[in-house]
Protein backbone atom coordinates (compact mmCIF):
# COMPACT_ATOMS: atom_id res chain seq x y z
CA UNK A 1 0.00 0.00 0.00
CA UNK A 2 1.24 3.25 -1.07
CA UNK A 3 1.55 5.74 2.46
CA UNK A 4 1.41 9.62 1.81
CA UNK A 5 2.63 11.58 4.74
CA UNK A 6 0.36 14.42 4.34
CA UNK A 7 -2.40 12.15 4.24
CA UNK A 8 -6.00 14.01 5.45
CA UNK A 9 -6.61 13.43 8.87
CA UNK A 10 -10.32 13.00 10.18
CA UNK A 11 -11.93 15.00 9.11
CA UNK A 12 -14.48 15.14 12.29
CA UNK A 13 -15.16 12.73 14.89
CA UNK A 14 -17.45 10.78 12.86
CA UNK A 15 -16.84 6.89 12.32
CA UNK A 16 -15.22 6.90 8.60
CA UNK A 17 -16.52 4.53 5.86
CA UNK A 18 -14.72 3.88 2.81
CA UNK A 19 -17.44 1.49 0.93
CA UNK A 20 -15.62 -0.04 -2.46
CA UNK A 21 -17.58 -1.79 -5.00
CA UNK A 22 -18.24 -1.64 -8.86
CA UNK A 23 -21.93 -1.71 -8.90
CA UNK A 24 -22.70 2.48 -8.95
CA UNK A 25 -26.50 1.47 -7.44
CA UNK A 26 -24.99 -0.26 -4.47
CA UNK A 27 -22.36 2.19 -3.31
CA UNK A 28 -24.74 4.97 -3.84
CA UNK A 29 -27.45 2.72 -1.86
CA UNK A 30 -24.44 1.93 1.27
CA UNK A 31 -23.07 5.47 1.18
CA UNK A 32 -26.53 7.24 2.01
CA UNK A 33 -27.72 5.13 4.14
CA UNK A 34 -24.46 5.50 6.43
CA UNK A 35 -24.37 8.88 6.05
CA UNK A 36 -27.89 8.84 7.40
CA UNK A 37 -27.12 6.78 10.23
CA UNK A 38 -24.40 9.15 11.09
CA UNK A 39 -20.96 7.80 9.04
CA UNK A 40 -19.10 9.82 7.09
CA UNK A 41 -18.58 7.91 3.58
CA UNK A 42 -16.87 7.91 0.80
CA UNK A 43 -16.77 5.49 -2.10
CA UNK A 44 -14.63 3.66 -4.75
CA UNK A 45 -15.47 1.38 -7.79
CA UNK A 46 -12.58 -0.61 -7.89
CA UNK A 47 -9.70 -1.41 -5.91
CA UNK A 48 -7.16 1.30 -7.49
CA UNK A 49 -8.91 4.15 -6.39
CA UNK A 50 -9.64 3.16 -3.30
CA UNK A 51 -6.13 3.04 -2.85
CA UNK A 52 -5.91 6.48 -4.21
CA UNK A 53 -8.49 7.47 -1.50
CA UNK A 54 -6.70 5.98 1.02
CA UNK A 55 -3.75 7.34 0.54
CA UNK A 56 -5.31 10.76 1.47
CA UNK A 57 -7.97 10.34 3.99
CA UNK A 58 -7.76 8.32 7.01
CA UNK A 59 -10.79 5.35 7.40
CA UNK A 60 -12.54 4.16 10.33
CA UNK A 61 -13.87 0.77 8.42
CA UNK A 62 -13.46 -0.41 4.71
CA UNK A 63 -16.40 -1.98 2.87
CA UNK A 64 -14.79 -4.21 0.12
CA UNK A 65 -16.66 -6.15 -2.76
CA UNK A 66 -15.14 -9.08 -3.65
CA UNK A 67 -16.04 -9.49 -7.09
CA UNK A 68 -14.85 -6.52 -8.83
CA UNK A 69 -13.50 -5.73 -12.21
CA UNK A 70 -8.81 -5.37 -12.22
CA UNK A 71 -8.31 -6.44 -8.29
CA UNK A 72 -10.81 -8.59 -6.62
CA UNK A 73 -11.91 -7.84 -2.95
CA UNK A 74 -9.80 -10.96 -1.29
CA UNK A 75 -6.75 -9.87 -3.07
CA UNK A 76 -6.78 -6.04 -2.18
CA UNK A 77 -7.61 -7.35 1.60
CA UNK A 78 -4.36 -9.17 1.88
CA UNK A 79 -2.34 -6.58 -0.27
CA UNK A 80 -3.56 -4.17 2.55
CA UNK A 81 -3.20 -6.66 5.38
CA UNK A 82 0.64 -7.63 3.98
CA UNK A 83 1.40 -3.79 3.65
CA UNK A 84 0.71 -3.30 7.73
CA UNK A 85 -2.69 -1.81 7.80
CA UNK A 86 -5.36 -3.09 10.56
CA UNK A 87 -8.23 -0.83 9.40
CA UNK A 88 -11.37 -3.14 9.75
CA UNK A 89 -12.83 -4.70 6.84
CA UNK A 90 -15.79 -6.01 6.03
CA UNK A 91 -16.63 -8.18 2.63
CA UNK A 92 -19.58 -8.32 0.39
CA UNK A 93 -20.16 -10.55 -2.13
CA UNK A 94 -23.16 -12.68 -3.74
CA UNK A 95 -20.74 -15.92 -3.39
CA UNK A 96 -22.40 -17.69 -0.33
CA UNK A 97 -20.23 -20.84 -0.04
CA UNK A 98 -18.12 -21.20 3.14
CA UNK A 99 -15.15 -21.63 1.36
CA UNK A 100 -15.29 -18.14 -0.38
CA UNK A 101 -15.80 -16.99 3.45
CA UNK A 102 -13.11 -18.59 4.94
CA UNK A 103 -10.53 -16.96 1.77
CA UNK A 104 -11.37 -13.31 3.30
CA UNK A 105 -10.93 -14.83 6.81
CA UNK A 106 -7.81 -16.16 5.74
CA UNK A 107 -6.25 -12.97 4.86
CA UNK A 108 -7.78 -11.21 7.84
CA UNK A 109 -10.81 -9.30 7.05
CA UNK A 110 -12.97 -8.74 10.28
CA UNK A 111 -16.26 -9.90 8.82
CA UNK A 112 -18.74 -10.99 5.70
CA UNK A 113 -21.47 -10.02 4.52
CA UNK A 114 -23.70 -12.18 1.56
CA UNK A 115 -25.75 -10.19 -0.93
CA UNK A 116 -28.49 -9.08 -1.36
CA UNK A 117 -28.55 -7.80 2.10
CA UNK A 118 -30.15 -5.39 4.27
CA UNK A 119 -28.69 -2.31 4.97
CA UNK A 120 -29.63 -2.92 8.74
CA UNK A 121 -27.58 -5.70 8.76
CA UNK A 122 -25.06 -3.74 7.13
CA UNK A 123 -24.98 -1.00 9.52
CA UNK A 124 -25.74 -3.28 12.62
CA UNK A 125 -22.40 -5.33 11.61
CA UNK A 126 -19.87 -2.46 11.30
CA UNK A 127 -21.33 -0.64 14.45
CA UNK A 128 -20.29 -4.20 15.68
CA UNK A 129 -17.22 -4.05 14.06
CA UNK A 130 -16.18 -0.41 15.33
CA UNK A 131 -17.68 -1.11 18.83
CA UNK A 132 -15.14 -4.47 19.23
CA UNK A 133 -12.38 -1.84 17.79
CA UNK A 134 -12.68 0.45 20.24
CA UNK A 135 -13.10 -2.30 23.34
CA UNK A 136 -10.11 -3.75 22.01
CA UNK A 137 -8.31 -0.32 22.19
CA UNK A 138 -9.25 0.80 25.77
CA UNK A 139 -7.96 -2.31 27.72
CA UNK A 140 -4.65 -1.50 29.57
CA UNK A 141 -2.17 -4.56 30.29
CA UNK A 142 0.90 -6.17 28.59
CA UNK A 143 1.57 -9.89 28.19
CA UNK A 144 5.06 -11.63 26.47
CA UNK A 145 4.96 -14.56 24.28
CA UNK A 146 8.61 -15.72 24.19
CA UNK A 147 10.38 -12.76 22.08
CA UNK A 148 6.79 -11.05 21.59
CA UNK A 149 5.30 -8.43 23.49
CA UNK A 150 1.69 -7.37 23.35
CA UNK A 151 0.63 -4.23 24.34
CA UNK A 152 -3.26 -3.79 24.66
CA UNK A 153 -4.84 -1.13 22.59
CA UNK A 154 -1.27 -0.71 20.06
CA UNK A 155 -2.20 -3.31 17.40
CA UNK A 156 0.56 -4.55 17.39
CA UNK A 157 3.25 -7.11 18.53
CA UNK A 158 6.93 -5.71 19.53
CA UNK A 159 9.99 -7.88 19.63
CA UNK A 160 13.68 -5.69 20.37
CA UNK A 161 13.66 -5.02 16.40
CA UNK A 162 11.03 -5.28 14.96
CA UNK A 163 7.10 -4.47 15.05
CA UNK A 164 3.79 -6.93 13.18
CA UNK A 165 0.75 -5.45 12.70
CA UNK A 166 -2.33 -6.91 14.04
CA UNK A 167 -5.91 -6.91 12.76
CA UNK A 168 -8.83 -6.32 14.88
CA UNK A 169 -9.41 -10.00 15.26
CA UNK A 170 -6.35 -10.95 16.13
CA UNK A 171 -6.51 -8.04 18.96
CA UNK A 172 -10.09 -9.45 20.04
CA UNK A 173 -8.32 -13.03 20.06
CA UNK A 174 -5.17 -12.14 22.36
CA UNK A 175 -7.29 -9.79 24.62
CA UNK A 176 -9.91 -12.77 25.28
CA UNK A 177 -6.75 -15.34 26.09
CA UNK A 178 -4.97 -12.57 27.91
CA UNK A 179 -7.78 -12.42 29.90
CA UNK A 180 -7.56 -15.95 31.11
CA UNK A 181 -3.49 -16.43 30.84
CA UNK A 182 -3.71 -20.75 31.06
CA UNK A 183 -7.15 -21.33 30.78
CA UNK A 184 -8.66 -23.45 28.35
CA UNK A 185 -11.23 -21.72 26.05
CA UNK A 186 -13.24 -23.46 23.51
CA UNK A 187 -14.34 -22.13 20.46
CA UNK A 188 -18.05 -21.19 21.74
CA UNK A 189 -16.51 -18.83 24.40
CA UNK A 190 -13.95 -17.69 21.83
CA UNK A 191 -16.81 -16.86 19.42
CA UNK A 192 -18.29 -15.00 22.58
CA UNK A 193 -15.60 -13.24 24.11
CA UNK A 194 -14.55 -11.82 20.47
CA UNK A 195 -18.36 -10.93 19.12
CA UNK A 196 -17.13 -13.76 16.36
CA UNK A 197 -18.80 -16.42 13.98
CA UNK A 198 -19.16 -19.29 16.10
CA UNK A 199 -18.88 -21.56 13.13
CA UNK A 200 -15.40 -23.85 13.79
CA UNK A 201 -13.52 -22.75 10.56
CA UNK A 202 -13.77 -19.40 11.79
CA UNK A 203 -12.21 -19.47 15.37
CA UNK A 204 -9.06 -22.29 13.80
CA UNK A 205 -8.92 -19.66 10.74
CA UNK A 206 -8.09 -17.08 13.43
CA UNK A 207 -5.94 -19.00 15.43
CA UNK A 208 -3.83 -20.17 12.67
CA UNK A 209 -3.58 -16.60 11.47
CA UNK A 210 -2.48 -15.54 15.07
CA UNK A 211 0.31 -18.44 15.02
CA UNK A 212 1.72 -17.49 12.09
CA UNK A 213 3.04 -13.85 14.26
CA UNK A 214 3.82 -15.42 17.45
CA UNK A 215 5.31 -19.03 16.81
CA UNK A 216 8.36 -19.66 15.31
CA UNK A 217 7.12 -22.98 14.30
CA UNK A 218 3.25 -23.10 13.97
CA UNK A 219 3.26 -27.23 13.49
CA UNK A 220 4.80 -27.46 17.09
CA UNK A 221 3.06 -24.43 19.04
CA UNK A 222 5.38 -22.89 22.37
CA UNK A 223 2.03 -20.16 22.79
CA UNK A 224 -0.98 -21.03 21.34
CA UNK A 225 -1.83 -24.58 21.86
CA UNK A 226 -4.91 -26.86 20.59
CA UNK A 227 -6.35 -28.59 24.01
CA UNK A 228 -7.61 -31.59 21.57
CA UNK A 229 -11.45 -31.98 21.66
CA UNK A 230 -11.83 -28.54 24.58
CA UNK A 231 -10.18 -25.97 22.68
CA UNK A 232 -7.09 -23.44 22.95
CA UNK A 233 -5.14 -22.21 25.85
CA UNK A 234 -2.49 -19.03 25.83
CA UNK A 235 1.48 -19.55 27.46
CA UNK A 236 2.05 -16.38 28.20
CA UNK A 237 3.43 -14.26 30.90
CA UNK A 238 1.47 -11.41 32.22
CA UNK A 239 4.23 -8.20 32.58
Amino acid sequence: MVKNDRKIQNFNARAHALVVDDDRRIRDLVCRYLIEHGYVAMSASCAREAEDIMARFDFDVLVLDVMMPGEDGVSFAKRIRDGGANIPILLLSALGEAEDRIKGLEVGVDDYLVKPFEPRELLLRLNIILKRSFEAKSQNYRIRMGEWDYVSGEDVLYSDDMEVALTMNEVLLLDAFSGRIGDVLSRDELAELCGLDAGERTIDVQITRLRRKIEKDTKSPQYLQTVRGKGYVLRAEML
